[in-house]
């Protein structure tokens, strides 16, 4: 299994990089947003999805290991495939659509070529729980919680759990949520979290 590659880009393309890992070019398709971190002759590593088939192997690259559990959690879902994932990612990047599927935005996946209103549909409602949506059992007071914190609590608590599901460790999203206003929305909460990690890397 290749984990990533690592090394220069010597072809960027529309929908792929080459990244030359020791005198071997592993050719990767790509979204318009890792495309967009990406330049020419300059190292880059690439989170790598292969895809196997009997007629085809493909080796999808990903910037940050958020936009690939991205990838993933679309291509689990029943009528979408690896073309119209990178389609949305390439749409929207993972931010946007972690908080389309958050907030049940269907635009945002229909603007993506080949993405109709009934997959945007299905894709909202099998992803919704995984990435935060659902109603969830999580308890970050550590003891009695007065009235007015509580929405607060839940906006962190779907927050937290949103940013586990793309991948994040708890301290990576604890590092990431320090200084986030305590009153904000668990979208803003995301948002917020998810520029800080890709400031850092």
């Amino acid at each position: 299994m290749i984990y990533y590659v690592s090394g220069p880009v010597t072809v960027l393309e529309p929908g792929l990089a080459v990244i030359d890992c020791s005198g071997v070019g592993y050719g990767c398709r790509i979204t318009a947003y890792t495309a967009s971190q990406l330049k020419l002759n300059q190292n880059a590593r690439l989170y790598v999805t292969e895809s196997i088939r009997e007629d085809a192997f493909d080796l999808y690259g990903f910037i940050s290991k958020e936009e690939q559990r991205c990838y993933e959690l679309l291509t689990s879902v029943n009528g979408v495939g690896p073309k119209a994932a990178m389609a949305i990612l390439s749409a929207g990047g993972p931010q946007n659509f972690t908080l389309a599927i958050m907030t049940g935005d269907e635009k945002m996946l229909t603007a993506a070529q080949g993405v109709g209103k009934k997959i945007a549909q299905r894709i909202i409602l099998e992803l919704k729980d995984k990435i935060g949506g659902g109603s969830m059992e999580l308890d970050f007071s550590g003891g009695p919680v007065a009235a007015a914190p509580v929405q607060t609590s839940n906006a962190a608590a779907l927050a937290h759990a949103a940013l586990q599901e793309l991948g994040y460790s708890p301290a990576e999203i604890n590092a990431a949520l320090k200084g986030v206003d305590a009153s904000a929305t668990t979208e803003e909460m995301v948002r917020y979290a998810l520029r800080a990690m890709v400031m850092k890397s």
